[in-house]
């Protein structure tokens, strides 16, 4: 029976920017607990993004009887696709998470298009309009994906290789379901937060156990280690007394290159400041004594050369302390590799009133902490790759090497305590009238036993985010005088000093504050929630997607090395939890063999990991394509870096080798959507080639019976339906903004490769199947062919811009290419774009053309012209001055913005950014200018009295 499957939403239109937006502000710090925060991952999708894809992907288009046949009305649907855009538009907004009342209106939304569809397939099997499929994402990672489905009020199903993930989703959406609604049931603490609330909705009850408990475990470990953590006696300039350390700041040491000095470990330090917030100064000042140095610290505003210690340049580069002769890479890892890299305490960061104080370190608060010894050690080798992790550079090659024996004493306490708290959550749940079978967490449980098991989870996470602020990879931050925790960006990296955080104290790096914060985000999670199961599998050979809707955000190649980073969590995942989920931990690292990422020194190269990904990929691409929901699409992610837009386009290795995989595995690509999914402005994009955006494609499975066709077929099937889709982008539709040209390379990959993989194979001049990669170019070029929409003189701007940029060029190239043009370099010239003399050629730059300029009475005014004279307009005046002058040329208005998006493209293949900058802030500001034409009145019209 042929089934018949409505278009959703998804592949047909969406709110773009309201979504876009709403990422951006969810990725801004201060916006307070969020779900992510329960336990870190890389690279998550936002909650809106994954929100607004899966219920547009669950919902009919309104259009869809057109798809099947049936006629419409289109105002009519229209205004129901208008309905669903203001739907998407709430529901995307941060303050809108956990909004019930709109949360049901999307659900029902949900089950009205399931219903209609079941409809259309009365008598099939798997189409019953109570029943609504289930959803699946077997590249789970952080979770953002299934907990959104679960929110939206379908059962979700969330699988990874990866234990740390798979219990990441355990947390999110498989234990608080369990427990939902339950009253806690532990003894109250001073800083329980929920002793008033009588109604224990959603997972308050869960979120203030947590608290309660940990702070149980916080005491008991306070018992056994809390002496390690002794209090500093306070100068009388300080008031005088004890207080609490908040860090203990450690620098690096070596010897001395300096052969006179080779007796003295002289110190590795990037940076001697401890505070430059205003009014609160503070610097360590080293002095040195001959032969021999000590740290003492200085409350006023560090000099310069403060900023950067004993640091010369990037990298391994320093100078000696004592006699000033540089440092160099090759003698640092020499010496750390024959393990001879000490550390020396620079100073000491005690709490007072209002304030940090910074003291000089004593011999005897060096001493003390240097005679801890640690009885257990996770001697686990850190990978040798340098690009995802640096510290085995420098003979740190154990996770072990990279903690303090107090960290490790105190880590280990906590995570050894665990149990005991587990038995009393056990008891107290019982003697709250819980009732109990005996029944673990991992084999479905929800008895006194498996909350147990549950909270154990819970304080475990707590334990790993100590663990993630208490290393010697983290960082002091001067600004805000805290502790950086490792993972701020997605590696391991080294650092020269670093603090060591008091756990026992109420402040950054200590396990209350850990603690506290995970309860906070637990409280952030569905009140209302479908129910949820994580599990671990393997995507290649799993078959949970079997008649599931399926929402994915799989690995990036090679982008992120997601099973060697969470060795990191898991050692102490499983010391912690190994008797709670003794299948999930059964392996001493987390299982990297079978890991689909493309990492060279895993398989013996880079064309060998390239071959791994892809047949890796396209197997697990394939059991989706024949095994999830024949009625939904299959919404894939697809994060893009920086880089990745080339002379081709948007692509590189690894998004073609994603794309061929997706495509060989039977899916045809009916859209692409990009979102701005990642900050700006991150620790890990500084610098670095980081994520920007992401892709999400949109795919069904291929017909059966698709065809081949030929290139030539290929092509002009391109030309026919390409050219509209970009007019579509370009200029919105149906209330829909336009797409932005930073976007444009990535979202006509939609429609382009709809066309691609839609057959069987589109076979070159010799019978061969077109590549990928010759798709991509073939689909990327029309964005910058196709000038003919365009007069004479701006095709000759756009051939000569591409050829010299703003640079002189030889007149007679100018000349030939003008003729080719329909034009000449002397009409060009007056026109009044090009400079011309002396037998060169030259383009004028927006700021050089008349700032006296009047469309109204310029008789040859080229698009180019009209564009250009815009972009001055708004540099030097704003919107207002730009619209006066699109109100004299409306009729231009299109092509003017169709050539902005061109250039843009053009600017950003050729890493121009300066000048594609001018073209995004031109379109970016469109609305307005329009807005602003409008009000001025258009040229022509009534409203034009003063003309």
């Amino acid at each position: 029976m042929i089934i018949k499957s409505p278009k959703k939403l998804i592949e047909v239109a969406l709110p773009l920017d309201d979504i876009n937006e709403a990422c951006a502000y969810e990725k801004m710090p201060g916006i307070g607990a969020h779900p992510r925060g329960i336990h870190l991952w890389w690279a998550r999708r936002p909650l809106a993004a994954a929100r607004a894809v899966i219920f547009a992907q669950m919902v009919n288009d309104p259009g869809y009887e057109r798809n099947l046949g049936r006629g419409v009305n289109k105002e009519r649907a229209k205004a129901e696709r208008d309905r669903l855009f203001e739907m998407i538009r709430k529901l995307v907004r941060w303050e809108n998470t956990n909004n019930e009342q709109l949360l049901s209106e999307a659900r029902e939304e949900i089950r009205k298009s399931w219903r209609e569809t079941c409809e259309l397939n009365k008598g099939s099997e798997g189409y019953d309009p109570d029943v609504l499929p289930a959803f699946h994402d077997p590249f789970s990672g952080g979770g953002a994906l299934p907990l959104e489905a679960q929110r939206l009020g379908i059962e979700s199903h969330a699988s990874d290789l990866n234990p740390v993930a798979v219990l990441i989703n355990k947390a999110m959406v498989d234990i608080p379901p369990r427990f939902s609604g339950r009253s806690p049931v532990g003894p109250l603490q001073r800083f329980s937060t929920a002793s008033h609330i009588e109604n224990y909705g959603g997972t308050l009850g869960l979120a203030e156990d947590v608290r309660r408990y940990g702070a149980l475990l916080h005491a008991e470990v306070s018992r056994k280690v809390g002496h390690l953590y002794p209090q500093v006696n306070l100068p009388d300039s300080h008031g005088g007394g004890k207080a609490n350390v908040i860090a203990w700041i450690w620098v690096r040491t070596v010897r001395s290159p300096n052969p006179a000095f080779s007796h003295v470990h002289v110190p590795l330090a990037s940076s001697f400041v401890l505070s430059n917030k205003e009014g609160k100064e503070a610097y360590v000042c080293p002095s040195v004594n001959g032969d021999s140095y000590s740290f003492e610290v200085k409350t006023e505003k560090p000099p310069a050369s403060a900023k950067n210690g004993t640091k010369l340049s990037k990298g391994a580069n320093f100078r000696c302390l004592v006699s000033d002769t540089p440092i160099e890479p090759k003698y640092i890892y020499a010496e750390a590799n024959a393990g001879r890299l000490g550390v020396r305490l620079m100073a000491v960061v005690a709490e007072g009133t209002r304030r940090r104080i910074y003291l000089p370190p004593t011999q005897e608060t060096e001493d003390a902490a240097q005679a801890v010894k640690s009885e257990w050690r996770p001697e686990i080798a850190m990978p040798e790759n340098p690009r995802w992790f640096s510290p085995p550079l420098y003979g740190l090659k154990n996770y072990a090497d990279i903690f303090t024996d107090r960290q490790l004493v105190a880590l280990t306490a906590f995570s050894d305590c665990v149990e005991n708290i587990r038995e009393k959550v056990k008891a107290d749940a019982i003697a709250a009238g819980v009732a109990d079978d005996g029944r673990r967490l991992e084999s479905g449980g929800s008895g006194a036993t498996a909350y147990a098991d549950a909270i154990a989870v819970y304080l475990a996470f707590a334990i790993d985010r100590c663990a993630d602020f208490s290393n010697t990879c983290t960082r002091w931050v001067p600004g805000n005088q805290k502790v950086m925790n490792l993972f701020g960006k997605q590696a391991v990296g080294m650092t020269w000093d670093f603090p060591e955080a008091n756990m026992m104290i109420e402040t950054v790096g200590g396990f209350i504050p850990a603690l506290n914060y995970i309860a906070d985000c637990l409280e952030k999670l569905p009140v209302s929630p479908a129910a949820g199961f994580a599990s671990q599998s393997n995507a290649s050979d799993s078959n949970l997607s079997e008649g599931k809707v399926v929402s994915t955000d799989p690995p990036y190649y090679d982008n992120i090395g997601y099973a060697d980073l969470s060795d990191f969590f898991y050692i102490w995942l499983r010391r912690t939890l190994k008797s709670v989920f003794p299948s999930l931990f059964q392996t001493v690292t987390v299982p990297k063999a079978e890991e689909l990422v493309a990492t060279p020194y895993r398989h013996s190269g880079k064309d060998a990991a390239e071959r791994f990904f892809l047949e890796g990929m396209t197997q697990a691409m394939q059991r989706l394509a024949e095994h999830s929901h024949p009625a939904f699409p299959t919404t894939i992610y697809y994060a893009f870096k920086q880089s990745e837009t080339t002379d081709i386009g948007t692509g590189n290795t690894g998004w073609e080798t994603f794309l061929e995989a997706v495509i060989s595995a039977g899916f045809a690509i009916t859209g692409t959507w990009p979102m701005r999914s990642e900050q700006e402005f991150r620790m890990v994009g500084i610098g670095t080639n980081a994520l920007a955006s992401s892709i999400v494609l949109v795919c069904r499975k291929r017909d059966l019976a698709a065809q081949s066709i030929s290139r030539r077929e290929f092509l002009r099937e391109l030309r026919e339906e390409l050219a509209e889709a970009v007019d579509v982008m370009i200029g919105g539709a149906d209330g829909i903004s336009p797409v932005a040209p930073v976007d444009l390379a990535q979202a006509v990959i939609g429609p382009g490769m709809a066309i691609f993989s839609k057959y069987a194979s589109v076979l070159e001049a010799d019978g061969s199947p077109m590549s990928v990669h010759t798709a991509l170019t073939l689909i990327n070029r029309m964005l910058t062919e196709g000038d003919g929409e365009f007069d004479a003189d701006t095709q000759f701007c756009l051939g000569w811009f591409d050829e010299q940029g703003w640079a002189n060029g030889e007149f007679g190239k100018a000349d030939v290419l003008a003729r080719a043009k329909g034009t000449s370099v002397q009409h060009v010239r007056d026109a009044g774009v090009v400079d011309s003399g002396s037998g060169r050629v030259r383009l004028l730059r927006p700021l050089e053309y008349p700032a006296d300029w009047s469309p109204e009475r310029d008789n040859n005014t080229p698009v180019w012209e009209a564009l250009h004279q815009m972009i001055r307009a708004l540099r030097d005046q704003g919107e207002t001055a730009a619209g006066a002058l699109l109100a004299g040329m409306p009729q231009r208005a299109e092509p003017i913005r169709s050539l902005a998006y061109r250039l843009y493209t053009l600017c950003e293949r050729k890493g121009w950014a300066e000048d594609a900058r001018a073209y995004n802030e031109l379109i970016s500001s469109w609305t307005g200018i329009e807005a602003a034409s409008h009000e001025k009145g258009h040229f022509g019209s009534q409203a034009r009295l003063d003309i």
